[in-house]
């Protein structure tokens, strides 16, 4: 029989080796003995798994323990226990505590040793089958707890039902369930070493999770190896055109019930639209799971979960599908810099820091009021790298967005001095960080066709350069100093951007130096800044001639695009996470004149090689007049490497310049206008350069620096694109 003292740790929910005295062992005589610890059973008997025979009763010491020395057997078999409920119901179970440990060693000591990137394959809650008996394998990793049980609806929720097994070669704690399956709800209940019990922590790796405020994990399926579609890997290569379409799920169109749409409201719609106006991705702020609304997905606690908001993760897939069904791409928002402290989540998870750095120097955002991943920590780093192998692999992605990547690597980010520690060198990069970066992106670059874009706000070297080359790794980069510097320009009074001119040309000094991407983001319509339409200055009129001269530099301007749902409105008011974009607007053509041009934009940069073959390259790029700094003009050409060639010029100004002599490369004999932002069917005055199928000549009259020019009109708060005929 069980000694006393393993019994009270038992049933207090402390023993430390719950697997070396529950379930079928022999005593010292070598006779057989099985044991269950069955809180709220009344009855249980033994059977024979094969024959379904009784064997014998077991008898019930206190507490819900029960026990029996079995008769006639003297070595391991397989059996069932029959139990009769206390309050009412009876049933045939398969014990947890007669199977073996789940995990290899191979596989734990890959983890222990930082080997293994796809941990996801290992941890959190699998669907497994030995034998007969079906149930699901629990796993997770809490190197300093004293127990850890999983509880769930299948255990009401009694720690003291299932305690886990340690496997000390990597500190985590297993379990096989019999009977548990998909749907089933759970959490993990955990002992610290200090002997406190803890609150109940959520999995990590949870695929996914209740709607909040509920944050239990639910048992689903992996999904299956997705690869990419074949045109997607080449859609996603930096010589192809790239115009991205950022989008706040919950707020895009609201769904049927009011609230949240569905994975497959959102797929029904949403595709389509960005399809129509000529996008070549979608890219959803996070859609991780989150316990707040108001962070967007920000602040996330479910790397591995799709959003409950929209529905079970099937809807994701087939939302997946949907997207790369009309050609394009999806790029997912991912935010590996910090998370929150909620209870149930990753804070002190084992009642120690072991995601977060231990010192708050480190390890707090104080911008956030959240924590910050220990990204030297092997087991950290592979979660995360693991969670952007599993969206992209598993879910067959595009790629990541990576949020908030400055932050990650300065340990002085927002931090006064004297509130950070310096790195082992006593300089102010996150060495950790950075290594984990690059390590990530090594990991994603090895998928065929995905890619990952920094948001990275600071002149940090090499952020798209290869990590061979001692660079990041990212594929893009977002140009946060074009965004700023070219916002601040168009805020400007016309009368006074004579003395800002530098703002709009500035950007064109490093606009090679990474793979840039453009974007004019859900950072820029809230928190007091306004909508796009907002920021311009002047009338009506003018805030949207402004507006649309602003999308068409911003479309002729070197460098991938992103662009913000709702901001092809002409968004009047700043956006609002609560609630629809304001779709009645394209009631006005004003507003459907702006959705318009954005469309056409699209259509003009995907159809035209020049304004996209060498986005990223400097021979890409030629300006023709910089520096007219008192009419507030720019012009400039693109090329795509091959001779074909494509003229932008802008007027920034409301004055119009008819006759004006604009100078342009050899080798073309006409030009045509191919896009004009004044045109009346945006919206504007309609003054431009006529469609004749001889086009604007070339003339031996020398402007610009150049020897030969055409003579346009330049319409007032414009951008024009001309082509060779």
């Amino acid at each position: 029989m069980l000694t006393e003292a393993d019994l009270d740790a038992l049933l207090a929910g402390r023993h430390t080796d719950p697997f070396g005295r529950l379930g079928l062992h022999a005593d010292d005589s070598g006779r057989l003995w099985v044991r269950a610890l069955l809180p709220g059973a009344s009855e249980v008997a033994l059977l024979d798994a094969g024959s379904k025979k009784h064997i014998v009763d077991l008898t019930q010491r206190r507490g819900g323990f029960f026990e029996a020395q079995v008769p006639r057997r003297k070595h391991r078999f397989d059996y069932r226990l029959a139990v009769r409920w206390a309050g009412g119901g009876e049933g045939v179970y398969a014990d947890p505590y007669n199977f073996y440990p789940q995990l290899g060693d191979d596989e734990l000591k890959a983890f222990a040793e930082g080997r293994n990137f796809r941990p996801f394959l290992s941890l959190g809650a699998h669907l497994v089958q030995h034998g007969d008996v079906s149930g699901v394998r629990f796993a997770v990793w809490a190197p300093n707890a004293k127990r850890v049980s999983v509880v769930g609806n299948f255990n009401n929720w009694d720690g003291r039902r299932h305690p886990m097994r340690l496997r000390h070669i990597a500190g985590v704690w297993e379990i096989f369930v019999p009977h548990a399956g998909v749907g089933d709800l759970y959490k993990f209940e955990i002992v610290n070493g200090n002997g406190a019990l803890l609150p109940l922590k959520a999995d990590p790796y949870a695929r996914q999770a209740q709607l909040r405020p509920d944050n239990a994990s639910i048992v689903a399926p992996l999904p299956e190896p997705t690869p990419l579609p074949r045109q997607r890997e080449r859609a996603n290569r930096r010589e192809s055109p790239i115009s991205v379409y950022e989008v706040h799920a919950a707020s895009w169109r609201r769904g049927v019930s009011g609230e949240f749409p569905t994975w497959d409201e959102l797929a029904e719609h949403l595709p389509a639209y960005v399809a129509d106006l000529g996008f070549t991705h979608v890219q959803l702020m996070p859609i991780s799971e989150h316990p707040f609304d108001g962070s967007w997905g920000y602040q996330t606690l479910g790397l591995y979960a799709p959003s409950a908001r929209f529905g079970p993760p099937e809807g994701f897939a087939r939302f997946v599908k949907a997207v790369h069904d009309q050609g394009l791409g999806l790029l997912l928002d991912w935010v590996p810099a910090h998370f929150p402290v909620d209870a149930f989540g990753l804070a002190e998870f084992d009642g120690t820091r072991i995601y977060e750095y231990a010192d708050p120097k480190e390890g707090f955002h104080r911008d956030w009021n959240t924590l910050i991943y220990n990204f030297g920590r092997t087991e950290v780093r592979q979660f995360l790298i693991g969670s952007a192998l599993y969206w992209i692999e598993r879910w067959g992605v595009d790629g990541l967005r990576v949020d908030a990547v400055a932050s990650m690597l300065y340990r002085d980010y927002s931090r006064p001095a004297g509130e950070w520690i310096p790195n082992i060198r006593g300089g102010r990069e996150n060495l950790e960080a950075i290594s984990l970066l690059r390590e990530m992106n090594e990991h994603v670059g090895e998928v065929e066709g995905a890619i990952t874009v920094a948001e990275e706000s600071t002149s940090f070297p090499g952020v798209s350069a290869p990590t061979y080359a001692g660079g990041l790794g990212f594929h893009y980069k977002w140009n946060m100093g074009w965004m700023n510097d070219t916002l601040r320009y168009m805020a400007e009074d016309p009368i006074n951007r004579r003395w800002h001119h530098d703002k709009m040309t500035f950007g064109l000094i490093y606009a090679f130096s990474e793979n840039f991407m453009l974007p004019i983001s859900h950072d820029e319509v809230v928190h007091g800044k306004g909508s796009m339409l907002a920021k311009m200055p002047g009338d009506d009129w003018q805030k949207f001639a402004n507006l649309r001269a602003y999308y068409g530099f911003m479309w002729g301007h070197p460098g991938k695009k992103l662009l913000f749902m709702g901001q092809e409105l002409a968004q009047r008011n700043e956006w609002n996470h609560a609630e629809s974009l304001p779709w009645g607007l394209l009631e006005d053509d004003r507003h459907a004149g702006v959705q318009r041009l954005v469309r056409d934009l699209n259509k003009l940069y995907r159809e035209h090689s020049a304004l996209h073959r060498l986005d990223c390259e400097a021979g890409g790029f030629e300006w023709i007049s910089a520096h007219d700094a008192e009419h507030s003009i720019y012009a400039w050409v693109r090329r795509d490497g091959t001779g074909r060639m494509v003229l932008v010029v802008c007027n920034m100004t409301p004055v119009p310049r008819e006759g004006y002599s604009l100078g342009v490369p050899d080798g073309v004999t006409a030009w045509k206008e191919a896009l004009n932002t004044d045109s009346a069917y945006y919206g504007g005055s309609n003054m431009g350069n006529g469609v004749a199928a001889a086009g604007l000549p070339v003339q031996a009259q020398p402007a610009h620096g150049k020897r030969l020019s055409i003579t346009i009109n330049l319409p007032p708060l414009a951008t024009v694109f001309f082509v060779p005929i």
